[in-house]
């Protein structure tokens, strides 16, 4: 396969891109503009990058809002009420059928590496069977880590460590926690000390909901950032959500910095769900609830935008859209600087692969997975500020997705 005419990130001139048994063989500078009929594929001066990555989404209860019930408050703990009503009634055809549904979603927009989370509080793990019988199916199209996801707690669920041990014999890649939901601080403190050391005598990686609460003495994170630095596998370790930290105060911040570096832990924000959640106790002023993506960013620490949640208990929207994630969290966490824009596309790209840990094979590189899309757009700019479709998406070297570019014809000019 050859694509003509594309545009690279961060990069002048026109670009050629060569796939050969899956990889990437040559990306060649070109002189001046090619014709199509030299290639597979024109990009037609748009930007080809990374696929998208979805590092944070729930794939279990995707397509479920409304099912038994709404959450008429828009509280986070409304919507675990309701998803533990919706979880009763899971069955294998069931999950299967939405997961398969949603993926179709993603795919559509330029997504090809998800983690997903799935709830193991339930004593039957229905949805993590049921999902990780999909794996074959979707293999082909996406590349899936799934969470082990303890949704009402570790120690505060009976059997909780039980559960998430036998999670392990249904092939889950990474551990999770939530220790704001814990009972205690205690309790959280425990779960966040034994989530580290499973992960790590299992050779798992780590990604824990981890502070989401408007709560300024929700702390788990300082927590799961030592034992992190102290078992040596931060890289490994993601911290979702912290909307807490938006309520610190900055002098503790300044501190809590620190130790976030020296972790090198990965941070995931899901900007459209925390804004909704978030800030609900409030009357005004009324928080964001946004962890603080500028800060992380200018301190050097990874931290990426994820959807989290397509049409479920917490969320009653979502499109499996990233674009549509990536300009809402420009807005909500006042990146709109032009600098932000220039790399604004990490956030959804190679930051979610960090994150993911598969940055050996990600990548617009010789010898890599020859794993792209085209966009819209010359580049991050032109790409954010027109939410442009996704024109193509190929996975080693064979399209998912192709689609003409949108055109407007206009009956009035002035």
């Amino acid at each position: 396969m050859k694509i003509i005419n594309a545009r690279l990130r961060g990069l002048d001139h026109l670009y050629s891109v060569e796939c050969e048994q899956g990889v990437f063989s040559r990306i060649e500078q070109q002189s001046a503009p090619l014709n199509a009929k030299d290639s597979e594929i024109d990009a037609q001066q748009n930007l080809l990058c990374e696929p998208f990555v979805e590092p944070h989404i729930h794939l279990d209860a995707a397509l479920t809002a409304g099912q038994p019930s709404w959450n008429m408050s828009g509280t986070l703990f409304e919507g675990i009420e309701q998803w533990a009503k919706r979880k009763a009634l899971l069955s294998e055809s069931d999950v299967q059928e939405r997961v398969l549904k949603t993926v179709e979603l993603l795919l559509a927009n330029g997504v090809q590496h998800i983690r997903t989370h799935v709830d193991v509080t339930d004593p039957d793990l229905v949805a993590l069977k049921a999902i990780n019988a999909l794996r074959p199916q979707l293999e082909p199209y996406i590349d899936l880590q799934i969470v082990a996801f303890p949704q009402e707690g570790i120690l505060s669920f009976p059997n909780g460590k039980a559960l998430m041990e036998k999670s392990l014999e249904y092939g889950v890649d990474v551990i999770g926690g939530i220790p704001h939901f814990e009972f205690t601080r205690e309790y959280g403190v425990e779960s966040m000390r034994w989530v580290v050391d499973l992960a790590k005598r299992h050779n798992k990686l780590v990604d824990v909901h981890c502070d989401e609460i408007d709560d300024d003495n929700s702390r788990f994170l300082e927590v799961l950032a030592t034992a992190a630095l102290e078992q040596g596998i931060g890289e490994k370790v993601t911290a979702s959500h912290t909307t807490a930290m938006h309520s610190y105060n900055n002098a503790y911040c300044a501190k809590l910095f620190r130790l976030l570096k020296m972790s090198k832990i990965n941070f995931v924000s899901c900007p459209t769900e925390s804004i909704h959640l978030q800030g609900r106790y409030d009357t005004y002023p009324k928080r964001r609830g946004i962890t603080r993506v500028k800060e992380l960013r200018a301190a050097g620490i990874n931290v990426c935008f994820a959807e989290d949640s397509i049409q479920d208990p917490w969320y009653t929207l979502g499109n499996g859209k990233l674009l549509r994630v990536l300009d809402s969290g420009l807005h909500s966490c006042q990146m709109m600087g032009y600098k932000d824009f220039e790399t604004a596309l990490d956030l959804i790209t190679i930051n979610g692969a960090k994150a993911l840990n598969i940055t050996d094979r990600y990548g617009i590189e010789e010898g890599k997975p020859a794993n792209f899309i085209i966009l819209q757009g010359a580049n991050d700019f032109e790409v954010v500020k027109g939410q442009g479709d996704v024109l193509w998406s190929v996975r080693q070297g064979n399209v998912l997705v192709e689609r003409q570019p949108s055109s407007l014809k206009q009956a009035v000019t002035f």
